[in-house]
Parts: C-alpha cells; structure tokens; sequence
C-alpha cells in the first residue's frame, strides 16, 4: 500500500511540474525579462550586448516605438523598429567576431549621441546611436550604420 501511494504521489508531481512548465511556454522567461535602462550608459551597454553578443532578453525594451536605422552603403537602407527586432531574435547566440570599442559624442539630462565602432578582419562598422529618456528609462531612438 505504502508503495501505490508513493507511486501515485510521484506521477502527480510529475504531472504538475509539467503542466507548470508547458503553461509557462517556449521562451517566455525571455520575453519576460525586465532590463534596468535607467541609465543612457545602462541602455547603451545593452544595446552593445544585443547587436554584438547575441543577448535576446529585453530586445522589445531596449527600441523607442519610432525607432529607425539607416545603412549608409551602396545600397543604402532604412529599417524600422520591427524590422531591426526581427532580425536580432534570429540572431540570438550568435557572437560577432569583431572589437567593440563605444565613445559618448554628446550627452545631456534627456539625451545621448555615442558611436560604436566593430572592428572586423577585413572592415569596420560605424554605428551612431542616438538614445533618448522616455519616462524613467533610456531607448535607442535612431541608429546610422556605414562601413569602411
């Protein structure tokens, strides 16, 4: 009798540790994650981390609604916010192999304009990020890439 009952107890531990686990859903511990941007330096190393080290948590959190990108290139591009968070939840894992080096150009109260530069083997990319406080928190707001 003691074994059915043990037996029983661990089956329905079992059902319910997977039940919690399917209710909580594939990669919702990500999406859930709240990032500290109360800083423009915060929002900036994050910023570093999700497009050069392949960090996903917080993506959504870290782009002003009207953000926008633009490629200057031979073939230059504009993309949008939706665009550039598509694009880096793909990206997830995935480490450049580049130098990341950040300069603050121009900061204020409510304001930031830095540069950072991803030196790779053969080229180097130029970023300039312009964040913005929003409430009690810090997005990027716009973002100019070339190459060289």
């Amino acid at each position: 009798m003691k074994t059915l009952v043990k037996t029983f107890t661990a089956a329905a531990l079992i059902a319910v540790s997977t039940f919690a686990m399917a209710a909580e859903g594939p990669g919702s511990k990500s999406a859930k994650a709240t990032i500290n941007l109360s800083t423009a330096d915060l929002a900036l190393d994050h910023y570093v981390a999700v497009t050069t080290e392949g960090e996903s948590a917080g993506v959504e959190q870290i782009f002003a609604t009207d953000f926008s990108q633009k490629v200057q290139s031979a073939n230059a591009k504009t993309n949008n916010r939706d665009q550039v968070v598509k694009y880096l939840k793909k990206q997830k894992g995935e480490k450049l192999n580049c130098a990341v080096s950040t300069d603050v150009i121009e900061e204020s109260a409510d304001y930031m304009v830095a540069k950072v530069t991803l030196k790779f083997e053969n080229f180097t990319k130029t970023d300039l990020v312009t964040l913005v406080r929003e409430g009690n928190s810090w997005k990027v707001s716009s973002s100019v890439n070339s190459y060289k």
